[in-house]
């Protein structure tokens, strides 16, 4: 493990915050989580009205190239996860190892919850959030709502819009990265089967299932998280 430095993206409405709990279960390692345009720091530059999952590449790209590091391990979450597979296909000389958190090769969102993002996105990201979470993390993940730091106006329906229209299918053989596939057992927007697939087609990829978590990992279970992708990057064969 010596060496990498961990860079984590974070997932729709969410900002780096996401991962303070997951990275303070990680001591001793180089670490960067990355606030989106128009996510947590960067809420007062929220960039384009649409984007999609390359165009937060690039930009995340961007960010890790201005920070120099080295040995970069990209750990991203839903939306995060789509632009770390986006990333290591892209620039597979900067993205050495890849962990995916609730990811999957598509991400398509129902349409009654895209439109809710417009006509009312706080009840859309309340709906999001609680499924988000597993059932009886419920106290959880309203606690976890109400520490959240607010995005731009308009920002969750971009995410969104950008995780529908992510497809990555075609492309999975030629992510040759070692990867680490992490999801709640309990997940209800990116089940299992998602991580099984990416995992199945990836030619060095591999899958932990969490138990008792939903798709928010980082939060419900974040020294699990922290202890899976600490052991993962020890192995001898990383």
């Amino acid at each position: 493990m010596a060496g990498d430095s961990l860079v984590f993206i974070h997932g729709s409405g969410d900002s780096a915050s996401l991962w303070d709990a997951t990275i303070a279960a990680l001591p001793g390692v180089t670490t960067a989580a990355l606030d989106l345009p128009g996510h947590g720091a960067l809420i007062v530059e929220p960039g384009p009205e649409r984007m999609s999952v390359g165009d937060y590449a690039t930009l995340a790209r961007m960010a890790m190239e201005r920070l120099d590091l080295s040995g970069l391990c990209v750990v991203g979450h839903s939306l995060g996860a789509a632009i770390a597979l986006r990333l290591a296909a892209d620039a597979p000389a900067l993205v050495r190892r890849l962990v995916i958190v609730g990811g999957g090769a598509r991400l398509r969102v129902l349409p009654a919850l895209l439109a809710e993002t417009q006509t009312a996105p706080d009840v859309a990201a309340q709906r999001l959030v609680g499924l988000g979470f597993a059932p009886e993390h419920e106290a959880q993940a309203g606690a976890y709502l109400a520490t959240r730091q607010p995005t731009a106006p308009g920002i969750l329906h971009r995410d969104l819009v950008a995780c529908d229209a992510f497809d990555i299918t075609t492309e999975l053989a030629k992510i040759t990265q070692p990867t680490l596939v992490v999801v709640g057992a309990e997940d209800r927007l990116t089940p299992p089967k998602y991580a099984t697939f990416l995992a199945e087609r990836m030619p060095h990829a591999q899958a932990v299932v969490v138990p008792g978590a939903g798709h928010y990992v980082p939060i419900e279970a974040p020294d699990t998280l922290a202890s899976v992708i600490h052991h993962w990057l020890a192995e001898p064969s990383r």
